[in-house]
């Protein structure tokens, strides 16, 4: 019996995707506009709450927006919202849109003890503002290094890492200490569904620190090693991505894109940004970060910047393991913009 279900479950994982990169299969990204979200960078929560809903709406299909949401999530689910902390609340992940996600899943009937905002540290989560919106919505607040690692879910690469504190095996002996990054608690023992809402938000190497990155490197410990070198991320990214706990347990990947900061990485620098006031939806990750890159190389351009070196690597290598697809052509954008009234 339990051989059949384990079955089940392969061949469940591997027609999801297959339906996101099968030959000829288009990539759905839904983008909502609205040009009343920021003003000066500050958000309205009421209009970014509209957004959200008009987003899982068409992106689902369903006539309201409980249906919508449980047809990616069930009541009986542990949710885990992640997002990307580190730069605060102005260039990183943006409270006021997970509060918009928040505020769904409960009218949908999600208890918000069964609801998880959780980035890699709770240090910056809590710096950023994310703190203050767990208690306003009585929901939990969780970082995957403090809820320790599992030492039996793990990527082992030849790369030898500096261990740090706080990484599994720190303090351990060994030859081949250091080879593994191993997967948080938080995805193997708690969580059952992903929310990802990272931010469009430039990465020096990634290009972006976006759904793929942001998801993969906060999931992990002794990850400083991937980060020195492009071809050691470029591989490493769609490798923890490509995890059952990862890649198998994401509902939706949702990209903040209100603002767009094509430079300053994990710094707040909205001197380097634009406002966007959009909010993008698709399940396909590989998808939202091409878009991702193709939007802030034209920020660059318009304003007069340096150009990174191309990252496509990474996303051509996420997408050769059915990740999703990396080909701007067969990537279809359906623009919802509000009414300006």
């Amino acid at each position: 019996m339990n051989r059949l279900f384990a079955f089940l479950i392969c061949a469940a994982c591997f027609s999801a995707r297959a339906q996101l990169t099968a030959p000829g299969k288009e990539a759905r990204v839904v983008v909502v506009e609205d040009a009343r979200a920021t003003t000066a960078f500050e958000t309205d929560q009421s209009v970014v709450r509209k957004m959200v809903e008009r987003g899982i709406l068409r992106f689902t299909g369903q006539t309201n927006s409980a249906m919508a949401w449980r047809s990616l999530v069930s009541t009986q689910d542990v949710i885990g919202i992640k997002v990307f902390s580190t730069p605060g609340p102005n260039s990183g992940t943006r409270p006021s849109v997970v509060g918009a996600v928040v505020e769904e899943l409960l009218s949908a009937g999600m208890k918000p003890t069964n609801i998880v905002i959780w980035d890699k540290h709770l240090w910056d989560l809590r710096l950023a503002g994310f703190d203050a919106l767990a208690h306003k919505y009585h929901v939990r607040l969780a970082g995957a290094a403090e809820a320790g690692f599992d030492p039996n879910v793990y990527i082992d690469k030849s790369i030898i890492g500096n261990l740090v504190w706080g990484d599994l095996e720190f303090g351990h002996e060994g030859p081949t200490i250091g080879r593994k990054s191993f997967v948080t608690k938080l995805l193997t023992r708690d969580v059952t569904r992903i929310i990802n809402i990272p931010p469009l938000l430039n990465h020096n190497m990634a290009g972006v620190n976006g759904a793929l990155y942001s998801l993969s490197m906060g999931s992990v410990d002794n990850s400083l090693r991937f980060e020195s070198r492009p071809d050691r991320l470029f591989t490493a990214v769609p490798d923890i991505y490509n995890l059952t706990n990862l890649f198998d347990h994401v509902a939706i990947n949702i990209t903040d894109a209100l603002v767009g900061q094509y430079q300053g990485e994990q710094e707040t620098k909205l001197h380097y940004a634009v406002e966007l006031n959009q909010i993008w939806f698709s399940k396909d990750a590989v998808a939202l970060d091409v878009l991702a890159l193709a939007e802030l190389e034209r920020e660059r351009q318009a304003n007069g910047a340096t150009s990174p070196p191309s990252p496509m690597e990474l996303y051509q290598n996420a997408s050769w393991v059915e990740l999703g697809i990396s080909d701007p052509k067969r990537i279809h954008v359906d623009l919802i913009k509000a009414n300006k009234n």
